[in-house]
């Protein structure tokens, strides 16, 4: 009988030594992909099935030992299994939320402006136009110098930019007329904000429209600053009210043998903004300029 015992705990011996191995295994590859919880849960039903018999039988001798052993290492495999199902599930998690995420590409230029900007098709153009970088446009709308930096931050900050073209003062008419040097200081702080991030960073401040002609002394005004702050901190200036002169076409036709000639010309944010603005005024996207909200 002794002897029985002995090769019934050889059999389990010899069935419960691939168990540590696998537990490795499994616990190393981080994921659930190939193991079967039915399997693990037969191989325990089956264990303790023969736990059971042995006391029932009253054979409680060393080959009780062994069941409990494998039992054991059987169960540390059914937590290796649950612990790497938690993996997978936070695995598939992060790959969806990627999948829908936009995939923003380096080295781009954004635009950023208010309800007006919004409403600009810059991938179009950047298409059309053959701009030999993505672009995006963040325009928020009502966009105010006082949210400037917060959108920036939450939005484009961790974007990899290279240029930025600013259209904003439309929101902050009645502001400006009633704390220039806060709009100017607040202009400021922003503009250092996005150099605080890309020293490089090419920075175009476009001017606020002419529209209601109530306003008209505090716009013209407002755009003095504006081109003022471009001057002082090295930026482009676009001015709007120079529209009726732009010629987009001439200038992709001159950009075009450039590139023929070889040459890697990078457009200039002056010719980017008139590109977009000349479509928002010919397509009237900027007919809000003559209902300047004043608050």
């Amino acid at each position: 009988m002794e002897f029985g015992h002995l090769l019934e705990a050889v059999m389990l011996v010899c069935f419960g030594f691939s168990w540590p191995m696998n537990v490795i295994k499994s616990y190393k590859a981080r994921s659930a992909k190939g193991m079967s919880l039915g399997f693990i849960l037969l191989i325990i039903t089956g264990y303790v099935a023969g736990i059971a018999a042995k006391f029932v039988n009253h054979q409680l001798n060393y080959v009780l030992a062994v069941y409990f052993l494998n039992l054991a290492i059987v169960m540390v495999n059914l937590g290796v299994y649950f612990r790497n199902k938690a993996l997978d599930r936070k695995s598939e998690k992060v790959s969806e939320k990627k999948e829908n995420e936009v995939v923003e590409e380096k080295r781009s230029v954004v635009l950023l402006g208010g309800m007006m900007d919004e409403l600009i098709p810059v991938n179009a153009l950047a298409s059309n136009f053959e701009f030999n970088f993505p672009m995006y446009n963040k325009s928020v709308n009502n966009l105010s110098i006082k949210d400037a930096a917060k959108i920036y931050e939450n939005s484009i900050s961790k974007m990899d930019i290279e240029g930025i073209i600013i259209h904003i003062g439309n929101e902050d008419i009645s502001f400006f007329m009633n704390n220039e040097r806060e709009f100017d200081r607040l202009y400021l702080d922003f503009i250092n904000r996005i150099k605080t991030d890309n020293s490089k960073c090419r920075i175009a401040l476009v001017s606020v429209e002419q529209g209601n002609s109530e306003f008209k002394n505090a716009v013209d005004s407002m755009n003095r600053h504006i081109k003022a702050l471009a001057d002082s901190e090295g930026c482009v200036f676009v001015n709007l009210d120079n529209a009726k002169y732009w010629k987009p076409e001439a200038t992709k036709a001159a950009l075009d043998f450039a590139t023929g000639m070889g040459l890697s010309v990078r457009k200039p944010l002056s010719d980017v903004a008139e590109i977009l603005y000349d479509y928002a005024l010919r397509h009237n996207v900027m007919r809000g300029a003559d209902e300047i909200l004043v608050s």
